[in-house]
């Protein structure tokens, strides 16, 4: 069967071009050499060279693949590869020379002025051929566009990389009908320099200037790395100049690194956040990852979905889905299969409470890492209904990690919060017990651990949501305290460093993840409002309506008797209690008296007795600190 490509006359026209240019390298390189002097150019040696060198630098455009791409879409990476191939040919040449003529009679010069010239007439005919193509599409688009139609004069914030590839893709691109006007950066080395013709017009202290004197329309922000304080100083300053704005996400986001016009979207509080980039080993992950069996609980939810994409990334040899929510894990499912075309997922519809269950699918899959991230956590929910944080937080957490024991499962991570430190909440408190389980079956063929962290922006239950409804329908935003505040991560960001936490596991370990400073809710509201072209206090109204049941002013991430130490990550600490048993011996002790008090606890929590519950669960966690309130029961 002939090959397409064959078929093409465009594939010849390319061949004779750059044999031309060929000859034309050689010829031009013996005129540079013997200063075009007639009487010394050996055109008989410069024939017999013809010969055989442009069949061999054909030989070698062609294994470098130099005609397989469309010339009007050259690029630099096309360009390295014309390099490396004229580099190679010219290696050939002269050891060829070498071998059969010891170089005798033939000037060295001439072949690297070959070179040059080669590498010059061949990339000229492609960078020719591109421009030709780009302006003739530009011309094209201009003619279609109507006179009425104004391009929008835009702002680019960011002279670097990814503001580089969003004006390229302006420039390459006029059916964006945007203008660039110029760049906005705080590097002082930028300052009066340009990129592609567009000049660096100054940095965003003087936003307001340039916004007047320029007459911008709107602003890209393309500074992925951008920190919180820098992205509200630009949308204050927009929001000043009644100036729209977008914005390129952050770099937990560029999955694959590409950067387009098309990733520009509003502005969300996950930018204001301005969260660092996670650094993770992905060496270390991948280790413990490929080609594993990966069971996660709770996968249908804000984490655990999370998890499972950032899981796939690493090529498992199987996911096994598990969640007790019909949508949630159908949602997660075709997410697997239609956009990251992972299809080796097994999808389990149930409780981890269900120890037959558990066991059947323990047996069969054989899982060799579990994530575990199924638990109940809306604290107030749990305040009126706290035999379910029982049944599920800590009966269904026994239930998989005795289950996960028995069949030798290699590492098992148990997804935990701050609100486990100190608990004023029955969510809090189960969740601490499902730490101490965790804790007493240390030392065993399985690596268990814990990962404690604190709130997560947009994840289900999270007050951003709620707020968000609350501006749509005119407010008021309701806070619950004016100096409530919480710690925040975003969910990618929560998500990677419980994969990293996974590396660095040994025996009962509980990690802590550095959540930087905490954020006042009442700031977060003020924030969201002014994100939705309003003013907090004039057109939205925010009212305080006290602290809610199990709810408390500050959330901590370390609690009396806890030590904390460093680990070789920057963004992750681990936690030794004073109380952590390492002796066998009293490491099974330690487990029955733990075991025993559960199962009294199970019996309150059979009985729906609110009341019992959290009394046994002040005798479990001694530091935990029960609300005086009642169930719906």
């Amino acid at each position: 069967m002939i090959h397409p490509q064959l078929k093409n006359p465009k594939f010849y026209f390319m061949i004779l071009t750059d044999i031309v240019m060929f000859v034309l390298a050689l010829s031009g390189s013996y005129l540079i050499r013997f200063e075009a002097l007639p009487e010394t150019i050996p055109v008989q040696q410069i024939f017999h060279l013809l010969l055989w060198i442009v069949p061999l630098k054909l030989a070698v455009f062609f294994s470098f693949d130099l005609y397989r791409g469309m010339w009007r879409y050259t690029s630099v990476r096309d360009f390295w590869a014309l390099a490396r191939a004229c580099f190679v040919s010219t290696v050939l040449i002269i050891l060829i020379l070498l071998i059969t003529k010891r170089f005798m009679g033939y000037s060295r010069g001439v072949f690297l002025i070959d070179l040059l010239l080669t590498f010059i007439l061949t990339g000229g005919v492609r960078m020719a051929i591109r421009s030709y193509f780009t302006s003739r599409a530009v011309s094209q688009v201009i003619t279609r566009i109507p006179d009425n139609i104004k391009l929008t004069r835009v702002l680019i914030i960011g002279a670097g990389a990814a503001g580089e590839k969003i004006l390229r893709e302006i420039l390459d691109n006029y059916t964006l009908r945007y203008d660039v006007v110029g760049f906005i950066d705080d590097d002082l080395t930028k300052q009066g320099r340009s990129i592609h013709g567009v000049p660096v017009l100054g940095n965003v202290d003087r936003l307001q200037k340039i916004f007047q004197r320029e007459e911008i329309q709107q602003i890209l922000i393309a500074v992925p790395s951008a920190s919180g304080d820098q992205i509200r100083r630009i949308v204050e300053a927009c929001r000043k100049s009644n100036i729209s704005y977008k914005i390129l996400p952050g770099i937990g986001h560029l999955i694959d690194g590409s950067v387009s016009v098309k990733l520009l979207r509003d502005i969300s509080y996950e930018d204001l956040l301005g969260r660092s980039p996670v650094q993770l080993d992905t060496e270390g992950i991948r280790n413990y990852l490929d080609g594993k069996t990966v069971l996660v609980t709770g996968c249908g939810g804000s984490i655990g979905s999370e998890l499972c994409r950032q899981i796939v990334k690493y090529q498992p040899g199987r996911l096994i889905l598990l969640d007790s929510s019909e949508s949630n894990l159908f949602q997660i499912q075709m997410e697997m299969q239609n956009e990251y075309y992972y299809q080796n997922a097994k999808v389990i519809l149930g409780q981890i409470q269900d120890e037959v269950l558990m066991n059947s699918v323990f047996g069969k899959y054989k899982p060799e890492v579990v994530f575990h991230a199924a638990a109940y956590k809306h604290v107030p929910m749990m305040e009126k209904n706290p035999w379910q944080a029982v049944t599920n937080n800590i009966i269904g957490s026994r239930v998989l990690m005795e289950t996960a024991l028995r069949h030798q499962v290699d590492r098992f991570v148990v997804v935990s919060t701050d609100k486990a430190v100190r608990p004023t909440n029955v969510m809090g408190a189960s969740k601490r017990v499902t730490e101490l389980i965790m804790q007493c079956l240390q030392g065993n063929h399985t690596k268990f651990m814990a990962v404690r962290f604190g709130n997560v922006v947009g994840s289900s239950g999270s007050v951003i949501p709620f707020f968000r409804r609350q501006i749509e329908q005119g407010g008021p935003v309701t806070v619950t305290h004016s100096e409530v505040n919480r710690f925040f991560m975003t969910i990618p960001e929560a998500s990677q460093m419980i994969l990293q936490a996974g590396t660095m596991g040994e025996s009962g370990e509980i990690f802590i993840l550095r959540m930087g400073t905490p954020v006042k809710i009442a700031d977060m509201a003020r924030d969201l409002i002014r994100l939705s072209g309003k003013e907090p206090d004039v057109d939205i109204k925010i009212v305080y309506t006290g602290l809610r049941e199990g709810e408390k002013l500050y959330e901590e991430l370390i609690t009396a008797g806890e030590d904390i130490l460093p680990t070789g990550h920057k963004k992750v600490m681990v936690l030794r209690s004073n109380g952590h048993h390492t002796d066998a011996g009293a490491l099974e002790e330690a487990r029955k008296n733990l075991y025993r008090e559960i199962d009294e606890l199970a019996k309150i929590a059979a009985r729906h007795d609110a009341k019992g519950i959290k009394t046994r669960l002040k005798e479990i966690v001694p530091e935990f600190t029960p609300q005086e309130n009642e169930g719906v029961l």
